[in-house]
């Protein structure tokens, strides 16, 4: 009996490596065409099931041997730390959906950690998992090398081109790759005999790890394609233009200013901001919330928005707070106290501490730090530096609930195996519950946006509620749906003929996509209130319903003054809000938006050129002339925008030579220099119809 199950808990243990070693393997290249992010999304539902299957198989095989038996590592109090850190930031975040979403993949990597340390106590499945590692990372590299040569071997369109590259990001894999050197040249230093003595022990001990030559062969042959594949997606990273796809990152000033600020100006949060930040996986709200307006002199950057800072590190102190970067430098600390993890780590905390991490990042880290960990514990000197099994027992209350160590004397208890695969079950079906939605839920959004594609407006339509009717928690489902039933409200009403009056039929279909429209709008700010882009949405709804919508243009005004609120340093906001007023007929409060937008970044032109017209409109033509010469001289390099403007110059010049009076173009003729205008516009309805207003539990958790 005790032999029988001793087999079946073997072949678990051997499921196991079998499970983490495909995971390895194929983490680095696995991607999916039908998930809307066709390279980390992939990757996140991969490694959340491999971990659980893993776990689940360890509690399985715990219920076998009747007893629960752990690898302690010097790691594993820091890492569950900082993943409570992490949860806690995410529980308190006001964009609590983002955050907990986010929380769910790192929730991921922190299992993988675990799974791994606790199923690779054997030096021959630790090196099974190191091979695997290096291999999937040597075919991402082999990959990248026939991509650069423009050898195309995937059938899919978005592969054909040199930037592709399995991770969906130049830097990414560069970061990727980058990771793994110091952890391949750890492995291969045996293959180099004229070496100091003091040096072998300290990075590698052959009788606890590699045996001569012909085991490190392998590995210094992956190591060269790896290193390979470093060298020409670090070259086509600093070639290729930011816009396609190249270096592209956030200045360490900003994100230096930007984590700082999140921790101590978080208004009506001080407290909750510096310790727990703004919730983790949120940096966006940090970026557009704190960047200071000498960003906008940047002429590269000014108009992007950053979902992630400088580096991880700063980006740790924006979203987790005080507590979540210390519990992530108490992990490094860690690290440095054990000078073999140290050398095959070392490239990746350099990376963590100056570079910007994705997913894939993060979770090799993670697996490098468990690989190292696992190498360790099956080491001879294990149990010195802290790597050493345990068995957990449930012992009286006059000890404590749980011990590590099994009670003299007595018989073991086989009930803590039991509750370890209830719990293992109940987070397993838990979070599958969910993240299956979830998954489910991108499947379909992603359909709708093929459709869309292929202009399929009713199929786009289905889809995208189809998807949101799944996993209703995701802002950025909302905003999209919006504005596909804003634009088949538009096109409906659009295809009226002039002059007619459209059936009541049609009136209801329009009606009803308006409301639902600003419904799904509404919801986005409802889950999200701090993101900037959820009420710029909303203000454009609403906008674009000004003489269709009972008090639209107040709406209007009030939602894009959150977005301000939130983005108060970005002066395309105060353009926005200053062609609100503009469509009103407000002269004044148009000219004052549009200064606000010149003052914050003296050299764009659209906001002296909608200055100019708000100007022009009110009859200060002098003064419209004086802005028009300004973009004359801002935009002298654009024969196009140079053309436009020199023509309303001599046009503007004859009407106060005449002593003519206001009438600024048609906004509707505007080319790149644009005057500020709705992207759609409803006909005007009379009356007009009742719209409900923006939330006010949004707008007042945004603030």
């Amino acid at each position: 009996m005790e032999q029988e199950k001793g087999e079946i808990a073997s072949y678990l243990e051997n499921a196991s490596i079998f499970l983490l070693g495909l995971l390895l393997l194929i983490f680095p290249v696995f991607m999916l065409t039908f998930t809307t992010d066709a390279f980390t999304l992939p990757k996140q539902i991969l490694l959340g099931v491999v971990a659980f299957l893993v776990l689940l198989l360890f509690g399985v095989k715990s219920i076998i041997r009747g007893q629960v038996i752990v690898r302690r590592t010097p790691f594993d109090i820091p890492i569950f730390i900082f993943a409570a850190i992490v949860l806690l930031s995410s529980l308190f975040a006001v964009n609590k959906a983002d955050s907990l979403t986010s929380f769910v993949t790192l929730f991921f990597v922190v299992l993988s950690y675990f799974a791994i340390v606790n199923s690779t106590k054997e030096k021959n499945a630790v090196f099974l998992l190191i091979t695997s590692l290096l291999t999937g990372a040597s075919i991402a590299g082999v990959l990248e090398t026939l991509t650069f040569l423009k050898i195309f071997v995937l059938p899919f369109p978005f592969t054909k081109a040199q930037t592709f590259n399995s991770f969906g990001s130049l830097a990414d894999q560069t970061i990727y790759f980058f990771m793994l050197i110091p952890f391949i040249l750890y492995l291969i230093l045996p293959m180099f005999q004229k070496r100091k003595r003091g040096l072998e022990q300290e990075a590698v001990n052959y009788e606890d790890s590699l045996k001569g030559k012909n085991n490190t062969l392998p590995f210094a042959l992956l190591g060269i394609v790896v290193a390979v594949g470093l060298l020409l997606t670090s070259y086509l990273l600093f070639k290729t233009p930011a816009q396609n796809g190249g270096l592209l990152a956030l200045p360490y000033e900003t994100g230096f200013q930007t984590g700082f600020a999140a921790i101590s100006q978080d208004t009506g949060r001080v407290f909750q901001g510096f310790l727990l930040g703004s919730g983790y996986g949120t940096y966006i709200t940090d970026f557009t919330r704190f960047k200071q307006p000498s960003y906008n002199q940047n002429q590269n950057l000014w108009n992007l928005t950053f979902f992630r800072s400088s580096s991880f590190l700063l980006e740790l102190l924006a979203t987790t707070g005080i507590l979540g970067f210390l519990s992530f430098i108490y992990i490094l600390s860690r690290i440095f106290k054990n000078r073999t993890v140290l050398w095959g780590m070392s490239f990746a905390i350099l990376a963590a501490i100056f570079l910007p991490f994705s997913f894939s990042s993060i979770a090799l880290f993670f697996i490098l730090l468990a690989l190292l960990s696992a190498l360790r514990g099956a080491s001879s000197k294990a149990h010195s530096e802290g790597f050493f099994d345990v068995e957990i027992q449930l012992v009286t209350l006059k000890k404590g609930l749980i011990a590590f160590d099994p009670t003299p004397g007595k018989a073991r208890n086989s009930i803590l195996p039991v509750i370890l695969v209830a719990i293992l079950a109940v987070l397993t079906g838990l979070i599958g519950y969910f993240g299956g939605r979830y998954v489910i839920s991108d499947f379909h959004f992603q359909a709708s946006l093929v459709a869309a594609s292929q202009n399929k407006g009713l199929e786009t339509y289905q889809r995208q509620g189809k998807a949101i009717g799944i996993f209703p928690y995701r802002d950025a489902y909302y905003r999209i749906f919006s504005q596909t039933n804003l634009a088949l409200a538009n096109s409906l009403a659009s295809t009226q003929p002039a002059g007619t009056t459209p059936s009541a039929q049609i009136q209801q279909t329009i009606s009803t996509l308006i409301q639902q429209s600003i419904n799904a709008g509404r919801t986005a700010v409802t889950y999200s209130p701090q993101t900037m882009l959820n009420w710029q949405n909303l203000a454009s709804i609403y906008r674009s319903l000004i003489g269709f919508g009972q008090n639209a243009d107040q709406f209007a005004i009030l939602a894009n003054q959150q977005a301000i609120t939130l983005d108060s340093n970005n002066p395309q906001e105060y353009i926005n809000l200053g062609g609100i007023y503009y469509q009103l007929g407000q002269w004044d409060n148009a000219i004052r938006q549009f200064q606000i937008a010149a003052a914050l970044k003296p050299d764009l032109a659209n906001a002296y050129y909608n200055l100019g017209h708000a100007l022009q409109e009110k009859g200060s033509l002098n003064e419209a002339m004086t802005q028009y010469q300004t973009v004359q001289g801002l935009v002298a390099q654009d024969k196009t925008n140079l053309d436009k403007i020199n023509k309303e110059i001599e046009d503007l010049g004859k009407i106060i030579e005449s002593g003519g009076t206001a009438g600024g173009p048609n906004p509707a003729t505007a080319g790149p220099l644009t005057v500020s205008t709705p992207e759609a516009q409803l006909p005007p309805q009379n009356p007009p119809v009742k719209i409900p207003p923006p939330t006010e539990e949004a707008t007042k958790s945004s603030r």
